[in-house]
């Protein structure tokens, strides 16, 4: 059976997906489906949920930006282009950057780069904070169907194949957010 979390259980939420478990979250627009990134077998019962080709890379959300400091290869990313970067956040902007080794390979998928959001949103920035790092982001929903915009959409999407759902308001934005690669200000995804 599936666990439902409410705001006030994030330690919780936070402790099964610490355990490799998937849950479901509400962000700025649309419910997503996460999991520990550095948990490869959690990864593969997330993409096998949404049935993704593993081509595909997801993005990662965090809390802060030292959450997710670790994953950009700051090397290779303009001071100015940082700072731009870091002025949108927290917020609903996702920015591809060039990636260490610390993305794992599955993370990124065939992609060179990784796109990464330091979220605005409190209920996905609180589960952030609880886990202690950036999570999983990607829509709630089987691949090619539209995400979930709530929490019992989530449900009729994956049922019990799911571990848990985090009941909480969406954050009001009516689309996902825009993904820009940050070397180039190039719109990915608007």
């Amino acid at each position: 059976m599936t666990a439902r979390f409410t705001e006030t259980g994030c330690q919780a939420a936070a402790e099964l997906l610490r355990g490799g478990g998937v849950l479901a979250y509400p962000t700025e627009a649309v419910y997503g489906l996460g999991c520990d990134p550095h948990d490869r077998d959690a990864f593969a019962r997330l993409f096998a949920l949404k049935q993704r080709p593993p081509t595909q890379g997801v993005l990662l959300i965090a809390a802060d930006f030292g959450q997710v400091e670790r994953y950009i290869d700051l090397a290779r990313v303009p001071d100015a282009v940082l700072a731009q970067v870091r002025a949108s956040w927290p917020g609903p902007y996702t920015w591809v950057f060039p990636r260490t080794g610390a993305v794992p390979d599955w993370v990124a998928g065939a992609h060179a780069g990784i796109a990464l959001r330091v979220t605005a949103h409190e209920p996905a920035a609180a589960l952030c904070r609880t886990f202690g790092g950036a999570l999983v982001s990607t829509s709630a929903n089987p691949h090619g169907q539209p995400p979930a915009r709530s929490a019992q959409t989530v449900l009729d999407y994956f049922g019990d194949a799911l571990d848990g759902v985090l009941e909480a308001p969406l954050g009001g934005q009516t689309r996902p957010t825009v993904i820009r690669d940050a070397l180039s200000g190039a719109i990915i995804r608007s």
